[in-house]
């Protein structure tokens, strides 16, 4: 029986590729060989690539540092955590108050759909729901109800989704400062009016004089 399907399988192989059997099994074992060897050559190429991959995409999802408070810093201070610095945090201010979203870095940080919002007070924009850069500031002065409400729904989610870390100086309050400096130093240095005013003791006007001498004939 073996003997019969031997036989038969030699003389498919010769009808079917115009070999002989040995010539066949031959050719058979040096594309298996050759196989193996590509296999393995391009195999450990794409294992070192996957790796590479691997560890690049854990240094991407490493954990983030604590959200550090800021506390109370200016418009210009804000500006230098826009992202631009990558060992600085990404801030961001709602209603004068500021929140970490570096855990959105993908949205907030250089590159992303809002990073013109990060490192700003951004309160008018988000409730105008505009990207112009004249709208990229706290001021809230002219907004509508329907824009106020769009602002208050932001600062909730801001306030569930992110830490506060800290709070805008209002820009007034400095000019304040320096306006009631500039009016005590103005009123400190006033001239004030000589205490000895009017004529002395041994100076007398010519009127105590004419009358001294009227006096003395």
């Amino acid at each position: 029986m073996t003997l019969q399907l031997w036989e038969t399988l030699k003389e498919s192989i010769t009808v079917y590729t115009g070999l002989t059997p040995s010539t066949f099994f031959t050719v058979l074992a040096l594309g298996l060989a050759l196989y193996y060897i590509v296999s393995n050559l391009f195999g450990s190429s794409d294992d070192a690539h996957t790796h590479q991959r691997s560890r690049g995409f854990e240094e991407e999802v490493q954990p983030l540092p604590p959200p550090v408070q800021v506390g109370e810093i200016t418009d210009d201070e804000l500006k230098q955590y826009d992202g631009s610095d990558p060992k600085k945090p990404l801030l961001m201010a709602i209603k004068g108050q500021i929140y970490d979203i570096s855990q959105s870095k993908m949205f907030y940080g250089p590159g992303g759909p809002y990073a013109l919002f990060a490192g700003k007070d951004a309160s008018r924009a988000l409730a105008k729901m505009s990207f112009e850069e004249k709208d990229l500031n706290g001021d809230l002065t002219g907004l509508g109800v329907f824009e106020l409400e769009a602002l208050q729904d932001w600062e909730y989610k801001f306030m569930s989704k992110y830490v506060k870390v800290g709070t805008v100086k209002p820009a007034n309050e400095g000019q304040a400062t320096t306006t009631t400096t500039t009016t005590t130093t103005t009123e400190s240095d006033a001239v004030k009016p000589p205490e000895d005013d009017g004529p002395s003791e041994t100076e007398q006007t010519p009127i105590a004089a004419e009358d001294a001498e009227k006096k003395e004939e």
